[in-house]
């Protein structure tokens, strides 16, 4: 496994982070337990979760899945890299949501609960709140920072220009500010490369991309004119809708067999590949790998030590060029 500073921050991190919001809906806790033990053999130091996971379960199993990561990490709590997200719904009242002072400064105290910590290393809000004032969630994030709750603050689902006026107000109110940012990107949505990536880069924000093998779309292993399956089906309860709409279409298909016979004559699988061209960039800290099976993790743990060939990527970057522009492309 190889390490990497984490942006401007003290912190080294693995260059594989596991994400977790399978557990207790797609995966069982059994299931959930091998994948995070199998990932931690490899070296993974490096957990994120959220508050509203497991991804497609609905208010009544938001939560289960810190449960699931906090009961596993009891007694090596101190080896792990710890993050956890907010923002999203996790009750029936109007302020169970949101980066409102009230919610952040309860949902905290929630998540602490069910991980059975007293701190995390990495509090991020899971998306952008434009119906509460930036100041009003930099100030409550700061109070989290300063308790002693989170160690660092960063950000998930923003756009560049948000993020950027969210770090221009931290600096003037002298509170704690975004150390991160954890973006979708992957061979099949590149637009963060045009402004968030340079920003990232420009503030020394670590960066912690999510879905890097498109729900597992770049594994090859799906057809178009085939029943979905995994990611793509029920069995993540809502979120199989939202995955198929990002992913399942005819462009991507086709783009998929253009990356295939690129990738095939090298003798390396789609799957290694296609993780291997996201850390490649030289502005990844850390890519977020997940699983419903332990087994599945036997490709992706291994691209931490696989360098693309530099024709390779090349090949890589020009077959899927157009999704670097989004639907303007289509």
């Amino acid at each position: 496994m190889q390490y990497r500073k984490f942006g401007r921050t003290g912190l080294t991190v693995s260059r594989l982070c596991l994400g977790t919001m399978t557990f207790g809906l797609q995966t069982e806790e059994d299931a959930s337990r091998r994948i995070l033990d199998t990932a931690a053999d490899a070296g993974v130091n490096f957990i994120d979760t959220a508050n509203v996971y497991p991804l497609g379960g609905g208010e009544g199993n938001a939560g289960r899945t810190e449960e699931i990561v906090g009961r596993w990490l009891k007694g090596k709590r101190d080896r792990f890299i710890l993050a956890t997200k907010a923002v999203g719904k996790m009750g029936p009242s109007a302020w169970d949501q949101g980066a409102s002072r009230k919610h952040l400064l309860h949902a905290i105290d929630a998540s602490l609960r069910r991980l059975g910590t007293d701190y995390v290393d990495l509090y991020q809000l899971h998306s952008d709140d434009a119906n509460t004032p930036l100041d009003e969630t930099l100030e409550a994030l700061d109070v989290i920072v300063r308790s002693g709750k989170a160690r660092y603050i960063g950000v998930s689902n923003f756009l560049a220009y948000r993020l950027a006026r969210a770090l221009g107000r931290a600096d003037v109110l002298r509170v704690a500010r975004f150390v991160s940012v954890q973006p979708r990107y992957n061979l099949l949505f590149r637009q963060i490369e045009r402004e968030l990536l340079p920003l990232a880069a420009e503030e020394q924000l670590a960066v912690m991309p999510y879905n890097p093998l498109a729900g597992g779309l770049l594994t090859g292993k799906h057809k178009l004119d085939a029943t979905p399956s995994g990611r793509f089906t029920e069995a993540v309860g809502t979120a199989g809708a939202m995955y198929q709409q990002r992913y399942w279409h005819q462009r991507e298909f086709e783009t998929i067999e253009r990356l295939k016979a690129i990738v095939e004559p090298t003798g390396e699988s789609l799957t290694r590949a296609s993780l291997a061209w996201v850390l490649a960039n030289p502005l990844v800290t850390s890519a977020i790998i997940g699983a419903s099976r332990a087994e599945q993790l036997t490709d992706t743990l291994a691209a931490s030590e696989f360098v693309l060939d530099t024709d390779i990527k090349q090949q890589l970057d020009e077959a899927s060029i157009e999704y670097r522009w989004g639907d303007a492309a289509r």
